[in-house]
């Protein structure tokens, strides 16, 4: 989708308030900026690697992979962050049963991450097959994706593909979405039909990087027909649970009406959020709407403080340079510090 500008009205029109974004397409390298690009999603289509293990807290929004009743002490500690114990407690649980499928893919987790023992991808890789044998759908999206990094045994993207598919078909939250982005890069119709199945499966699982490919591929109507609401709708749900780039869409949305009523204020608020979390496009549009009034106070400041932010991380803007030229020398400073204070504080 290309950029969506509004003229700033009366004394700021010389400051264009491009609210916009281009998102990642499919199978493209990061899209060039003509004014705007969907942060930290150039790769949005390559295997993630960091979505939620089996035994992970709240990452990214999501909720667990696992809601095992048997977890016990040893899943509590790891949610906990007391690997050591839950280290031995998921141990003493093999002990007792053998076939304890659960404890055997935590201990691989423990070994894959380095959390609690040393990290040792080949004991990790075996506690994973172990627990795959016993049909946990966790140890089997692990095995996919130590296959196709070649973590733990050789690098064998087809072996890993199996591994997903299994995990997928039981439901695997992860290994639903990593499997959708294998199948997306395919020119099959059938895999574009089960990347969206895939897809939907791991977005209704709160994963939110699931949530935001969806919200991509209705905004570009590929393999869907093309719906804006639809977009809007799962770039909203992606925001809430903590996705970025989704913060950033969803506020553009919210900004032009696009897909979901008007809202300016709502607006400024998604992206004053994304702007505070470090993101470059967030800070440059809620500098602009500093500068406009638009959904926040007009603030010629806190507009020469994102702004400045914003150009630490090499997203320089004229415009906004120009309809901050007129600060005075203590507003000036007051700018900088805020701006010195927001880097000091980026992730």
């Amino acid at each position: 989708m290309g950029t969506l500008s509004l003229a700033v009205l009366g004394a700021c029109a010389v400051l264009a308030l491009d609210i916009g974004a281009v998102h990642a397409a499919p199978k493209q390298p990061a899209p060039k900026e003509p004014v705007a690009q969907t942060p930290a999603k150039p790769n949005l289509f390559d295997l993630k690697r960091e979505l939620p293990s089996p035994y992970s807290a709240n990452v990214q929004g999501a909720q667990p992979t696992t809601a095992n009743p048997n977890a016990d002490a040893a899943y509590g500690a790891y949610q906990r962050g007391r690997y050591v114990t839950a280290f031995r407690e998921a141990t003493k649980r093999i002990e007792a049963n053998p076939k304890d499928a659960a404890a055997m893919t935590l201990l691989g987790e423990l070994y894959n991450q380095g959390l609690g023992v040393k990290p040792d991808p080949k004991r990790a890789h075996e506690w994973y097959r172990l627990a795959a044998v016993q049909n946990d759908p966790n140890a089997m999206a692990s095995l996919g994706l130590m296959a196709m990094d070649g973590r733990g045994q050789p690098k064998d993207e087809k072996a890993g593909r199996t591994w997903l598919e299994q995990a997928a078909r039981k439901g695997q939250p992860s290994a639903c979405y990593n499997l959708a982005l294998i199948q997306l890069a395919s020119d099959k119709p059938a895999d574009l039909a089960a990347a969206l199945a895939n897809f939907r499966a791991a977005a209704e699982a709160e994963i939110p990087a699931a949530q935001y490919a969806l919200g991509v591929l209705y905004l570009q109507g590929k393999g869907v027909a093309k719906d804006t609401t639809q977009a809007a709708q799962w770039f909203r749900r992606a925001a809430d649970n903590g996705d970025l780039g989704a913060e950033v869409e969803f506020a553009i949305r919210l900004f032009n009406g696009d897909g979901v009523p008007k809202d300016e204020t709502r607006a400024a608020r998604y992206f004053l959020h994304a702007a505070q979390r470090g993101n470059a496009i967030a800070q440059n549009r809620i500098a602009k709407l500093y500068v406009a009034g638009r959904g926040v106070p007009k603030n010629l400041v806190e507009a020469a403080a994102w702004n400045l932010t914003a150009a630490s991380q090499g997203r320089a803007d004229a415009g906004l340079d120009q309809a901050t030229a007129g600060l005075n020398p203590d507003e000036r400073k007051r700018a900088e510090a805020l701006a010195a204070d927001r880097v000091s504080l980026a992730p």
